[in-house]
């Protein structure tokens, strides 16, 4: 729009700045509307009725203690092997021991910088390319702000909607009857602002969906809005600070000017350097030879596999590949690998292979001593699981073994168990434990070693904090149950349908 009427010639701006056609834009958005219309008509029917919304809550949020005893494989210092068990293991795991193929490749690199001296930018052309780009010196308005968002889906029942209102209307009495406002936005906003007091930075019109940013971008410095509604749900929003439109003046700009266009002309030359050198092995030149004509230091890499050289160039993994897809007996085109312009040649070619024991076997020995403390360390668990379950203490068993019971505290099933870290077989199996079924069926394998954990407490959300949340929870479990049913609909349309794909279809 401009001046609030619509403006074709805008509106086809900017379409093609995003490489679209006014008519595929369209067709598009009939499809995107089709679609959504669609998943409205079939999932439509969907509810979540406050005791599923209970059952989850208290099954996401309920919380239990663990004691725990950690067999860690490090402890067992005094394994060793014999030179058979060694060869032995490297014949049974000789594949995981094989040498990936290896290039080793010579190279020239043309820098910018290098021709940064043979570049002369007069006042006359960085005054020129001022006056050409004015766009490029136009700062935009923008706006400091910060947020509260209560969600609520586009189309949500008008109950949903009311509801929703209500709770932000309850908000925004407390912002203007003088409370602070980040501090409300860390208790009661939903959007990913909260943590940071709703606080959006700086942005400008064209960041924010629009009814937000015509909001925004209407308001004063310190002032709070009425409730806005977006696809998101109901913001309120109070605007910290308002950055008027401005332009960079000449005299600000003509040094970034200068060093932009010295930069561009200095690559140009650098690729013209590496198109002369190109073009002269294309009609026979050898490469080591052009580059010693030319006073170029020619670069040779050590071996490397597709994961790049080690040293040398900044972006190993595409060298590697350009390098690896790479002819023998030719010069690469010109690449960029961001610092410059290279080409490259391959010295020598090694192919896969199977090493033989004495290449790697300082490897194979460390992982089967490694696998064997493992091994040593799994056993002794499961005696000491064993043991407990036959009527051992738990404290004077650990003691016996040097061993330390640990205590987790209350944790939740998705949280980062506390002394710990995160184990998910740990939180499921810690989970499945109660009063009357303190131990667990077997061990557990951690990221550290192997545990064996005892039942302690169990902790069940209060009937308060679900009446806080409840709101939030039916909305989460509404989306994933109108997810599901559109999925499950989109399956059985799948399952009842002949799809066919066509190959050659572009």
């Amino acid at each position: 729009q401009t001046a609030g009427v619509f403006d074709p010639r805008r509106y086809k701006s900017v379409l093609d700045r995003n490489n679209l056609s006014p008519e595929g834009f369209e067709v598009n958005q009939r499809d995107v509307l089709l679609i959504e219309k669609l998943n409205n008509f079939i999932t439509n029917s969907v509810k979540v009725s406050q005791q599923e919304a209970l059952d989850w809550y208290n099954w996401n949020n309920a919380m239990v203690d663990i004691e725990f005893v950690l067999f860690e494989p490090d402890r067992y210092t005094d394994t060793s092997v014999t030179a058979e068990e060694v060869q032995d293991y490297f014949e049974r795991q000789k594949e995981s021991y094989k040498i990936e193929p290896q290039l080793k490749v010579r190279y020239l690199k043309f820098e910018p910088q290098t021709y940064v001296a043979q570049v002369n930018v007069s006042d006359d052309e960085i005054r020129e390319y001022y006056d050409d780009h004015p766009a490029e010196f136009k700062n935009a308005k923008t706006v400091e702000a910060r947020h509260i968002l209560i969600k609520v889906d586009q189309d949500a029942s008008a109950e949903e909607v009311t509801q929703t209102r209500e709770q932000i209307e309850s908000i925004l009495q407390k912002a203007r009857a003088g409370q602070d406002f980040a501090a409300l936005a860390k208790q009661y906003s939903q959007g990913p602002s909260k943590d940071k007091g709703g606080f959006l930075g700086a942005f400008t019109r064209e960041t924010m969906v629009k009814p937000f940013a015509d909001k925004a971008f209407s308001m004063n410095a310190d002032e709070i809005s009425d409730p806005v509604r977006t696809p998101f749900g109901w913001h309120i929003i109070k605007v910290e600070k308002v950055n008027e439109a401005t332009t960079t003046p000449y005299a600000d700009a003509q040094d970034g000017i200068r060093k932009k266009m010295a930069e561009e002309r200095s690559k140009l030359l650098a690729y013209d350097a590496a198109e002369l050198i190109f073009d002269a092995t294309f009609e026979g030149a050898q490469l080591e030879t052009i580059a010693a004509e030319h006073q170029l230091a020619i670069q040779t890499t050590d071996f490397f596999t597709r994961q790049g050289p080690k040293k040398g160039v900044p972006n190993k993994a595409e060298f590697a590949k350009i390098a690896f897809d790479q002819p023998e007996d030719e010069v690469s085109e010109i690449q960029d690998f961001g610092d410059g312009y290279y080409l490259l040649e391959i010295v020598e070619k090694l192919a896969a292979r199977i090493p033989e024991l004495p290449e790697v076997e300082k490897n194979v020995r460390a992982d089967l001593i490694t696998e064997k403390k493992a091994e040593k360390a799994k056993i002794d668990a499961e005696d000491f699981l064993s043991a407990l379950k036959g009527g051992a203490d738990l404290a004077t068993a650990s003691k016996e073994l040097k061993l330390t019971v640990g205590s987790t505290g209350f944790f939740k099933r998705n949280d980062s168990i506390p002394n710990i870290g995160f184990e998910r077989d740990m939180s499921r199996a810690a989970f499945e434990l109660s009063k009357q079924n303190r131990l667990p069926v077997e061990i557990i394998k951690g990221r550290k070693g192997y545990y064996v954990i005892r039942f302690k407490q169990r902790k069940a959300p209060s009937v308060a904090d679900f009446d806080k949340e409840k709101t939030d929870v039916i909305q989460r479990l509404l989306q994933q149950k109108r997810s599901q049913t559109f999925n499950a609909w989109l399956e059985q349309v799948k399952n009842r349908s002949e799809i066919v794909y066509l190959e050659d279809f572009s």
